[in-house]
C-alpha cells in the first residue's frame, strides 16, 4: 500500500511533516478518485474562520503534496496516480491496491457477496484479509474538521461491521469454539454492542455453556438499562429465550448447499457496430473496473460520462462483449429513455429490468421461454428482482441515465450485479462509483471511422478526411452521419463535404442521415438544463475563441465571478462546456466543442439582438480592462491615447491586477487570441471606440512576439472604426501602430507614409507627444535606408519634441535612436554615453526588455576593440537593427 488512513495518515516513501499537509491529503483519500471542492478543504482546515490567504495557502499545501507524490514515483501519472486540478476543486487519484481504504472497501464487498451466495469460507477469508488492512484508529495522528470527523465514525462502523459479518461467516462455518476467546474481548472492549454479544451467547450455548450464555445476556441487559434506561432489542430477546428452552435449531449443523436462482443466463445485447475503432486506452481503464474472474471489483458501478454523441453506448456494449467470461449469468442493456427521449421513471426502470429477465434469453438475439415466477405476484418488483439476481455474476448496463434518483431503487434491489452506466451528465452522488468520461476520437481514429463508412472516397482524399474529421470535431456520431452522407451521395467528394461543414455556424444542418441527427441528440442534454443554464450556455458560445476565463464568462452573463463559477460547473457537469487546462500554472480556461458551440450560436439567433450585443459589449470592454492592466505592465509608460482623451471604458472588475497576476506576457500568451477574436467580435457589433481601443492594446503584445498577421488584421478594423467613429487621435494611434507594423516587416515606404499621415492627424489635435513618436519611427526608416545623419537629426528633433511634451517613453525610444546611429558612425564613446542615458530613463520607466537591451548592448561594444570607420566590420547597416525586442546586434541577439 502506498497510501494509509485505516490507522495513522501515511504516504510512501515520505509522510508529509506539516499538520495541515497531512489533512488536506486525509480529506482527499477519503474522497478519493473524487472531485473535492476548494471550499469543503479550506472548511477542513480552518473551521469558520479561514485567513485571508485561505485559497493561496491551500494552493500551497496542495503544490507540495504533489512534489511528495512525484518524489515517490515520478511516472505517478502514467499508473494513475497524480492530484489533479478539476473544477471546482482538486482530485487524487489512486488506484485501488494503492490506498488501504479501498482496498479494505473491495474485500468488504467481495466477502459480503460471497457470504449471499453461501460461499461461507471465502467470505471469512476475505473479511479477515479486509480487516486485516487497519493499523489503528482511522484517520489518526491529525486534526480534525467536519470532513473528517464524520469520516472516522463512517469508517469505524465499517470496520465493526465488517467485523461483525465475518464473526457470522465463522460461527456458519462452525468455529464456535474458537471464537469464543475473541468474542469475549470484544464484548468487553465494547459493551453496549448487541450483535456481538449475541454472537459471543451463540458460541457459547454451541459450545455446551448455556449458562455462561445466560450470563452474558444478563451482563449487557444490565449495561443497557444501567447506562441508557432501555432494555435490550427484540432481537437479542428472543436470543435468550431460545437459549433459556434449549433450542436444538440453535446448535450447528452442516449447512446444505444454496441452490442457485432458476434463471437462464441472459444476454440481451443490440447488435455490435462493425466499424468500430480505437478506444484502446478506455477500453483498458474501464476493463480495469470490472470485476475478475472471482467476482472481485474495486467498485460496483462503472460510469461512462460524456458529451452526447461522443460514443459511450457504443463503447459499453463493446466492453459487454469483451468481458463475456466475467459475467458467465449474464449480459442485459436498458435504455432509460422512452420513444420521446423522456426519462424513464425509477419504478418503469425495475420494471424493464424485470421483463429482460423473465424473459431470460440464452443467446444474443434468441429469446428462450419465460422464467417461472411462481408465487411473485404479491411480491413487490424490487424483491423479485434482488431474488432473480443473488448469488449471479451479471453486468447490467444502464444506457443514458438521467439522474442518480433515476436509478438508487434499482441499485438497492440489484447489490451483487455490476452496473456499468453511460449518461450525459455526471453522477456525483452515486456512492461506491467509478467514473470514466469519454472523449472524442484522435484525429487518425476519426479518419480511420470515416474510412471504414464511406470507403475510397475517403482513402483517396486523406487531406480532406481530415479536415471533415476536424470539422465535425472527431466527435463519433458526427463523423457517422457525415460518412454516411458521403456514401450515400456518390456526386459528392470529400472536399465538398468538406467545404459544406465549414463556416462558424456550419455543420450541424449537414449532419443529418435517416433517423440520425446531431442537432437532435445535443439538444437532449440542453433541453434537461433549467431556463438560466439554457441561456447562459447560448450566451457563452460569444466567448473569444479558442477559450475563455471566468472573467470573460462573468462580463457576458453580467454577473460576479463567484456565481458564474457555479454556473459554469453546471454546465460542465452536464458535459455543455468543457475544460481547457492550461500548460502553464495558469486559472482554468473553458470551451466548447465545436458542435455544441455551433447549436449554441443557432439558439441565439432566436434571442434579442439588442441583449446580445450588450452582452458583446459587456465582454469587449471586460477585455479592454484586463488587457490595459497587462498592456502597462508589459510596456511601462506607455500610456493609450485613449486614456488620454477622456474614452476610457471604466474597468469592469475591482481585481484587474489579480486577473493578469505578475506576469503580462504569459497572460497575453494565454488571451492574446481571445482578444484578436474580440477585437472582430466588437467590429461586427459595430462598438467602434472598443474595436480601435482594442487594437491599441494589443499592439505591445504583437510587437514583443512578432505576431505580424493578427497585427494587420486587427489594426485594419480598428482603423475603418476610427474611421467610422470620425476619431482623428484614434486614427493616428491605429495608423501610427500601422507604421510600426510595417517597419518590422521592411516595408519602409509604406511605414514612412503611415508615419507621416499620423504624424499630421497628430499635429492637427495638437497631440505633440504622439507627433514626435511619428518622428521617431521616421528616423527608424531612415536609419533602415543607410541614412545615419538624416537619422540622427531626426531622433535630436523627436527628442526635443518628447521633452517639451513630457512624454519619457518617447524620450527613451528617442535615446535608443541616437545610440544606434552614434554606434554605426564609429562613435563608441557617444554611443556608450548614449546608451548609457536611455538605459537610466528605461530603469526610471521601469521596462524591463530596454533595460536589457541597454546594458547588454552596451557589454558587447566595450567586448569589441574595433576599427569603427572600417565598413566591413559587423555595425554596418545590415548587421544593426532598431528596434529591442528583436535587434541583432553582429552575434548578439538582443
Amino acid at each position: 500500500m502506498r497510501f494509509r488512513v485505516l490507522g495513522p495518515v501515511t504516504v510512501a516513501p515520505r509522510t508529509p511533516t506539516a499538520a495541515k499537509v497531512r489533512v488536506v491529503l486525509a480529506v482527499l483519500l477519503v474522497r478519493a478518485n473524487e472531485t473535492v471542492s476548494t471550499e469543503s478543504l479550506i472548511d477542513e482546515l480552518w473551521d469558520n474562520s479561514p485567513p485571508r490567504t485561505a485559497g493561496t495557502t491551500l494552493q500551497v499545501y496542495i503544490s507540495q503534496l504533489r512534489r511528495i507524490l512525484l518524489e515517490g514515483d515520478p511516472a505517478a501519472g502514467a499508473h494513475g496516480r497524480q492530484l489533479l486540478t478539476l473544477p471546482p476543486g482538486y482530485c487524487l487519484q489512486v488506484a485501488q491496491d494503492d490506498l488501504d481504504l479501498t482496498r479494505f472497501e473491495a474485500l468488504h464487498r467481495a466477502g459480503k457477496a460471497a457470504y449471499e451466495r453461501g460461499d461461507f469460507a471465502t467470505a471469512s477469508s476475505l473479511l479477515q484479509e479486509a480487516l486485516g488492512l487497519w493499523s489503528g484508529v482511522a484517520l489518526s495522528g491529525i486534526p480534525h474538521g467536519y470532513t473528517l470527523s464524520a469520516a472516522a465514525v463512517r469508517l469505524e462502523e465499517l470496520r465493526m461491521t465488517a467485523l461483525e459479518q465475518r464473526l457470522t461467516a465463522d460461527l456458519r462455518l462452525g468455529r464456535h469454539k474458537e471464537l469464543t476467546g475473541e468474542l469475549m474481548a470484544l464484548t468487553s472492549e465494547h459493551p453496549l454492542r448487541e450483535t456481538l454479544h449475541a454472537h459471543l451467547m451463540v458460541a457459547l450455548f454451541r459450545s455446551d455453556r448455556q449458562s455462561d450464555a445466560l450470563k452474558t445476556f444478563a451482563r449487557i441487559r444490565r449495561s443497557l438499562v444501567d447506562e441508557l434506561g432501555i432494555e435490550p432489542g427484540p432481537g437479542l430477546r428472543h436470543l435468550h429465550e431460545r437459549v433459556l428452552r434449549s433450542d436444538p435449531n440453535l446448535l450447528w449443523r452442516e449447512p446444505a448447499a444454496v441452490a442457485a436462482p432458476s434463471i437462464a443466463p441472459v444476454v440481451w445485447l443490440p447488435p455490435s457496430l462493425p466499424d468500430f475503432v480505437g478506444r484502446e486506452e478506455s477500453i483498458a481503464a474501464a476493463l480495469r473496473a470490472f470485476p475478475d474472474r472471482t467476482g472481485r471489483a474495486a467498485a460496483p458501478i462503472l460510469v461512462l460520462g460524456g458529451r452526447a454523441g461522443v460514443g459511450k453506448t457504443t463503447l459499453a456494449v463493446e466492453l459487454a462483449r469483451r468481458a463475456a467470461d466475467v459475467f458467465p449469468h449474464g449480459r442485459v442493456f436498458l435504455q432509460l429513455r422512452g420513444p420521446q427521449g423522456m426519462a424513464l421513471e425509477p419504478d418503469e426502470v425495475i420494471a424493464q429490468v424485470l421483463h429482460r429477465l423473465e424473459q431470460a434469453p440464452s443467446a444474443e438475439g434468441d429469446a428462450a421461454a419465460p422464467t417461472s415466477t411462481a408465487g411473485s405476484g404479491s411480491e413487490p418488483p424490487a424483491d423479485r428482482l434482488q431474488r432473480l439476481t443473488r448469488g449471479r455474476r451479471m453486468l447490467l448496463i444502464l444506457d443514458d441515465v438521467a439522474s442518480e434518483e433515476q436509478v438508487r431503487p434499482l441499485l438497492a434491489a440489484v447489490p451483487g450485479v455490476f452496473v456499468l452506466m453511460t449518461t450525459r451528465r455526471t453522477l456525483a452522488g452515486l456512492d461506491g462509483a467509478r467514473h470514466l468520461v469519454l472523449d472524442v476520437l484522435k484525429p487518425k481514429e476519426a479518419q480511420q471511422l470515416l474510412e471504414e463508412i464511406a470507403g475510397s472516397r475517403i482513402t483517396d482524399d486523406p487531406e480532406s478526411a481530415l479536415e471533415i474529421a476536424r470539422l465535425c470535431g472527431y466527435l463519433p456520431l458526427g463523423l457517422r452521419v457525415a460518412g454516411a452522407g458521403l456514401a450515400a451521395r456518390p456526386h459528392w467528394t470529400a472536399a465538398a463535404l468538406a467545404q459544406r461543414l465549414d463556416g462558424e455556424g456550419a455543420g450541424l444542418a449537414e449532419l443529418v442521415a435517416g433517423d440520425l441527427d446531431v442537432r437532435a441528440s445535443l439538444l437532449v442534454g440542453y433541453r434537461e438544463a433549467d431556463p438560466a443554464h439554457q441561456w447562459a450556455f447560448r450566451l457563452l458560445a460569444l466567448a473569444p475563441l479558442p477559450s475563455f476565463a471566468l472573467w470573460g464568462a462573468a462580463a457576458l452573463l453580467n454577473d460576479t465571478l463567484p456565481r458564474t463559477e457555479r454556473v459554469v460547473d453546471q454546465l460542465l457537469q452536464s458535459y455543455l462546456l468543457e475544460v481547457r487546462q492550461s500548460a502553464r500554472e495558469y486559472p482554468l480556461r473553458y470551451g466548447y466543442h465545436r458542435l455544441l458551440r455551433a447549436l449554441a450560436l443557432e439558439l441565439l439567433d432566436g434571442d434579442d439582438p439588442i441583449t446580445v450585443t450588450a452582452a458583446v459589449e459587456r465582454l469587449c470592454t471586460a477585455c479592454l480592462a484586463v488587457a490595459r492592466h497587462a498592456d502597462a505592465m508589459l510596456t511601462p509608460g506607455r500610456v493609450p491615447y485613449e486614456a488620454r482623451y477622456g474614452t476610457v471604458v471604466s474597468d469592469s472588475f475591482e481585481n484587474v491586477a489579480q486577473l493578469v497576476g505578475a506576469t503580462p506576457v504569459h497572460w497575453f500568451q494565454e488571451e492574446g487570441p481571445g482578444l484578436v477574436d474580440a477585437v472582430r467580435r466588437a467590429h461586427a457589433a459595430g462598438l467602434w471606440p472598443l474595436t480601435w481601443q482594442l487594437a491599441e492594446c494589443l499592439s505591445g503584445y504583437f510587437d514583443a512576439r512578432a505576431d505580424w498577421p493578427e497585427w494587420s488584421q486587427t489594426h485594419s478594423l480598428a482603423l475603418d472604426a476610427a474611421r467610422r467613429e470620425r476619431n482623428a487621435l484614434a486614427e493616428a494611434a491605429i495608423l501610427r501602430s500601422l507604421g510600426d507594423l510595417a517597419w518590422q516587416q521592411q516595408r519602409v515606404r509604406q511605414a514612412a507614409m503611415h508615419y507621416e499621415d499620423a504624424r499630421s492627424l497628430f499635429l492637427a489635435a495638437r497631440d505633440y507627444g504622439g507627433a514626435a513618436r511619428c518622428v521617431i519611427g521616421l528616423g527608424d526608416v531612415q536609419l533602415s535606408e543607410g541614412d545615419p545623419r538624416s537619422a540622427a537629426k531626426t531622433y535630436a528633433d523627436a527628442l526635443g519634441q518628447c521633452a517639451q511634451a513630457g512624454d519619457e517613453r518617447g524620450r527613451a525610444d528617442a535615446l535608443r535612436g541616437l545610440a544606434v546611429v552614434e554606434l554605426q558612425c564609429g562613435r563608441a564613446e557617444e554611443s556608450l554615453q548614449t546608451f548609457a542615458a536611455f538605459a537610466e530613463a528605461a530603469e526610471q520607466l521601469g521596462d524591463r526588455r530596454w533595460i536589457q537591451f541597454a546594458h547588454r548592448t552596451r557589454a558587447w561594444i566595450l567586448e569589441r576593440a574595433v576599427d569603427w570607420s572600417d565598413p566591413r566590420e559587423p555595425w554596418s547597416p545590415q548587421a544593426v537593427e532598431a528596434r529591442p525586442g528583436i535587434w541583432v546586434v553582429g552575434s548578439f541577439d538582443g
